[in-house]
């Protein structure tokens, strides 16, 4: 295996893991942010008053995101987490506020999109060495 794909997949991956996990954790905690403030206007509305519970279901899905992407699923989560990452950029971009926030998590989503074709790249029979080096479930 190439020193230099895995000098850029493991770190991809540790992010990924560690900041989803980390940013759902945190929607039961409120210790980074209140992170019912980022939530659009028209997504608030049509939730009515299940806005905060919402948000609770999108942190499990961020902690399970992230626990995908450091164990045996690390393609379908990149995916995942990258598709997830547009639609809070969205999201953002409807409230109206937080542009810089939206264009980071674009950048994000194609960080996420690359971990996802870098393990493809890993996952390829021709790529030796590197398999037994990933993270068993």
């Amino acid at each position: 295996m190439d020193r230099n794909l895995q000098s850029a997949w493991w770190p991809l991956r540790l992010a990924f893991f560690v900041g989803p996990f980390v940013a759902g954790l945190d929607k039961f905690l409120h210790l980074l942010t209140n992170w019912d403030q980022y939530l659009s206007p028209l997504a608030a509305k049509i939730l009515g008053g299940f806005s905060h519970p919402f948000m609770l279901v999108v942190g499990v899905i961020e902690m399970c995101v992230g626990l995908m992407i450091i164990t045996k699923w690390t393609k379908l989560g990149a995916y995942i987490a990258s598709i997830w990452l547009v639609l809070i950029a969205l999201n953002l971009i409807t409230t109206g506020h937080y542009f810089d926030v939206a264009l980071r998590d674009v950048g994000l989503a194609l960080s996420a999109f690359g971990l996802a074709k870098l393990t493809e790249v890993t996952e390829r029979s021709d790529v030796r060495g590197f398999a037994g080096s990933r993270v068993a479930a």
